[in-house]
């Protein structure tokens, strides 16, 4: 703490502050009451190199459908209870349960298909839109995982408004975390500040991981091999 404010926190009653400090009290007791602003999603535009940017192009341009499958029935069954409780954690945000179903699914193949831990990116949608669909940031990052509508013309076909669509929305979100982990070496901490655009501030990071144990963190043996 910087000497100016410590003598901000100690100033006595002939201080002059302390009527400042009532209405910050006042403005804490309103704020939360306030909508949570989406994190402001803004993936930095950078140069790629043409092999790495044909590269997530061909990621973004499969269409495969998302199958499962699964190697034995105790696989099954253990993604099924997966499946199960993580649709229970969601539904006070989402309350329709095929709504759930669909976006449990979807992720669970889109970050297997990336080599991404699934309750990873459960906590970064949390944080970024907090599982709005049609989110949009500050910046203009749209969607679930708040995608930056210029990967749309990068590595996609162009058209922005498909980020409103939660397979590609989510499709984008994993493609473009797995390339800032492979850009960072394996860095999460440094791949999700590029992800939001932060890097090297700790306040989004710090986010991110508390969301993924405080609400997401699900143990081993959970069908994925």
């Amino acid at each position: 703490m910087s000497d100016a404010s410590s003598r901000a926190g100690a100033a006595g009653p002939d201080g002059g502050r302390r009527p400042h400090r009532r209405r910050l009290l006042l403005l804490g007791l309103v704020l939360p009451a306030m909508p949570r602003p989406c994190w402001a999603g803004a993936q930095q535009y950078e140069t790629l190199a043409d092999s790495v940017r044909g590269a997530l192009a061909s990621q973004i341009a499969n269409a495969a459908p998302p199958q499962r499958h699964f190697p034995s029935e105790r696989a099954r069954q253990a993604y099924e209870a997966w499946l199960a409780e993580m649709s229970s954690r969601l539904a006070s945000r989402l309350p329709e349960a095929r709504s759930r179903t669909d976006l449990l699914q979807c992720l669970d193949y889109e970050t297997a298909r990336a080599g991404l831990d699934r309750q990873l990116v459960l906590g970064l949608i949390q944080v970024e839109s907090n599982f709005r669909k049609y989110a949009i940031s500050d910046a203009g990052a749209r969607g679930l995982m708040q995608v930056m509508p210029f990967w749309a013309a990068l590595i996609g076909d162009g058209d922005v408004r498909r980020l409103f669509e939660m397979r590609t929305n989510l499709r984008y979100g994993c493609v473009i975390l797995r390339h800032y982990l492979d850009a960072e070496q394996g860095d999460l901490f440094r791949a999700l500040g590029r992800y939001n655009g932060s890097l090297g501030q700790a306040a989004y990071p710090n986010a991110v991981l508390a969301a993924w144990n405080r609400d997401w963190s699900y143990p081993e043996g959970d069908g994925r091999s």
